[in-house]
């Protein structure tokens, strides 16, 4: 089956960099793309959730790399994980709902909960991957955090 949705010009390299802090609003910077990508593939149109997921990512990214940072004493990763974990999945479901509620009954959006479900994690994996082939190129001592990330996109959802 086709997927619905119709696909749009998107940022294409979405993520907490790219996103800055006014004082009184955020603002978004950067849309040329993700910048190891030939220009054909970034001016190509695509699925929003391809940036949501990108963002989702940033989130993991920012808690995980914190746990390895020289600020955190030895044995506070241990303690901290958790509390990293819990962090990640609230800071997601809030940045998701609000990006779902905002964009609820739009052309460029799936249009059952299935095919949410479906591309999302077909978008978070495709991120994921890349993010392991980057770091395993550029700094191979974070290759972990796209694993953990992969790893739990491949795991069956936990029953709520």
């Amino acid at each position: 089956t086709n997927l619905t949705g119709m696909r749009i010009r998107c940022h294409g390299d979405f993520h907490l960099g790219q996103v800055l802090f006014t004082g009184k609003d955020f603002v978004i910077i950067d849309f040329e793309g993700e910048p190891a990508r030939p220009l054909s593939e970034r001016r190509m149109k695509r699925s929003p959730l391809r940036d949501v997921a990108g963002m989702l990512r940033s989130f993991h990214y920012a808690a995980s790399v914190k746990l390895k940072s020289q600020s955190v004493r030895p044995d506070d990763p241990i303690q901290l994980k958790p509390w990293a974990r819990f962090w990640n999945r609230w800071v997601s479901v809030a940045y998701l709902k609000g990006y779902l509620d905002a964009t609820a009954g739009s052309v460029f959006m799936p249009t059952t909960r299935a095919e949410l479900l479906f591309s999302l994690d077909l978008y978070l994996l495709e991120k994921a991957m890349y993010e392991l082939g980057y770091e395993l190129n550029n700094r191979p001592e974070l290759s972990d955090v796209p694993i953990a990330g992969i790893l739990e996109i491949l795991q069956p959802a936990e029953s709520v």
